[in-house]
C-alpha cells in the first residue's frame, strides 16, 4: 500500500517499534503527515494513531504567537519565518523557546521533531544546540539550553558543544566532531527530572542522563528529525539524520513515569558560541495500543516523573504561606509570652534583693 503527500509521502517507509499486548512486534506505520485524516490502524490487533492537532505545528504556522489565543506561544529572540521557526539566530547571547499552550493528557504518545542546526562556527565554534521538552511548567527561561533549572518533567537535549573538553584532551575527527572521554558531539541524552535535580553543564548532564547517542546534525543539506516515543512506560528515542529515511536507535529507557497534564515545548540558548536553531514541524501522535488488566493496575497515573531503578531526591514540598490572622496572633501571643517573661524576671529580682538585705542585716 502506498502513500503520496508531496514531501512527506517517503515517512511510510520508516519501520518502528511499537509496544502492544504482552510484548513487542515489528510494525510498520503509515504517517501520512498533516493529512487531517482521522485515525489510522498502524499494526496488528488495536492500534492505532492519531494526529493531535491542538498539539502540532507545521507550515504555515497558523497559531504561533505571543497573544493568549495562540495555541503555540514564541518566548525571547524565537522569530517565525516563513519555512520554519528560529529559536535562536546564529549571534552570541540569543535565547528563544516555542511552547504549546494546551496541556497533553495523552497516555501513550509520539512526537515527531524536524529541525536543522547550522551556522558559520567551525571546528568547535559552535554552539550551544536544543531541547525538546515535555513539563510542568511553560514560558520560564534558564540556563537549560534556553529552560529554567530543576525542571519537573521530561527534557531531551540535541547538545552541540563539549563543555568537559575544557577538563579533557580532545581528539578532532575528520567531520569536525570532537571527542572526550569516548564521547563524539553533537550528542543527544535524556532526562526525567522531580524538580530536585540540577542540570551539569560543565560535565554535559552526565551525572542525571538516562542515556544518550553521537547525532551529527550540524550543517547538513539534508532534513534531520527526531522521534520521542512514550508507550506503556517505555521511552523510546530515535533519529533519522543519514538521509537514509530510517529511523536508528538512540536512547531506549523502559519504567519511565511521566504524568498526565504535562506541556511540550522546545527551546535553545547560545553563549560566547552560536550557531541557528531552527524548528520545522513538530507533530503529535496519539497511540492507542492494547493493555491486559495487569498492566492496567500498574500503568496508573502518577503525579511526579521517576525512572524505576533510578533513585530521585525528593522534593520538600513548600510550607503554605501564613493568613493575617495566623500572622497576627503569633506576633500577640509572642508580645505577651515576652512581657510575662519581662515581669516574673522582674519579680524574681526583687525577691533576690529582699533576701540579700536581709542576710546583710
Amino acid at each position: 500500500m502506498a502513500a503520496t503527500l508531496g514531501p512527506s509521502g517517503w515517512w511510510q517507509r520508516w519501520r518502528r517499534r511499537v509496544s502492544a499486548g504482552n510484548g513487542s512486534r515489528m510494525l510498520l506505520l503509515l504517517l501520512l503527515l498533516g493529512s487531517g485524516q482521522g485515525p489510522r490502524q498502524v499494526g496488528a490487533g488495536q492500534t492505532f494513531e492519531y494526529l493531535k492537532r491542538e498539539h502540532s505545528l507545521s507550515k504555515p504556522y497558523q497559531g504561533v504567537g505571543t497573544g493568549s489565543s495562540s495555541l503555540w506561544n514564541l518566548m525571547g529572540n524565537a522569530m517565525v519565518m516563513t519555512q520554519y521557526i528560529r529559536l535562536t539566530p546564529d549571534m552570541q547571547s540569543k535565547q528563544g523557546a516555542l511552547w504549546n499552550r494546551v496541556p497533553c493528557f495523552l497516555r501513550d504518545w509520539e512526537l515527531q521533531v524536524h529541525f536543522k542546526i547550522h551556522g558559520q562556527g567551525k571546528k568547535n565554534l559552535h554552539g550551544d544546540g536544543l531541547a525538546i521538552w515535555y513539563t510542568k511548567d511553560r514560558m520560564q527561561p534558564g540556563p537549560v539550553f534556553g529552560n529554567m533549572d530543576k525542571f519537573v518533567g521530561l527534557g531531551v537535549f540535541v547538545d552541540t558543544y563539549p563543555n568537559e573538553e575544557k577538563q579533557q584532551e580532545v581528539q578532532r575527527t575528520q567531520t569536525y566532531c570532537f571527542k572526550a572521554l569516548q564521547r563524539v558531539f553533537p550528542y543527544i541524552s535524556a532526562m526525567v527530572n522531580n524538580g530536585s535535580l540540577s542540570y551539569d553543564h560543565e560535565r554535559d548532564g552526565r551525572p542525571t542522563e538516562l542515556g544518550g547517542c553521537t547525532a551529527i546534525v550540524r550543517n547538513l543539506h539534508y532534513d534531520t528529525f527526531l522521534v520521542i516515543r512514550y508507550v506503556k512506560r517505555h521511552l523510546t528515542i530515535m533519529m533519522d539524520i543519514d538521509g537514509k529515511h530510517e529511523w536508528r536507535d538512540c536512547i531506549e529507557v523502559p519504567g519511565v513515569r511521566l504524568p498526565r497534564g504535562y506541556y511540550f515545548g522546545t527551546s535553545s540558548i547560545t553563549g560566547d558560541l552560536s550557531d541557528n536553531h531552527d524548528v520545522i514541524s513538530l507533530k503529535l501522535f496519539e497511540l492507542t495500543v492494547e493493555r491486559t488488566p495487569e498492566e492496567e493496575k500498574l500503568h496508573r497515573d502518577v503525579f511526579l516523573p521517576s525512572v524505576d531503578n533510578m533513585k530521585l531526591p525528593e522534593v520538600t514540598a513548600p510550607l503554605p504561606p501564613l493568613s493575617g490572622l495566623a500572622l497576627f496572633l503569633i506576633v500577640f501571643f509572642s508580645l505577651v509570652s515576652s512581657v510575662f517573661a519581662i515581669v516574673i524576671g522582674i519579680i524574681l529580682y526583687n525577691k533576690w534583693q529582699d533576701q540579700s538585705r536581709k542576710r546583710f542585716y
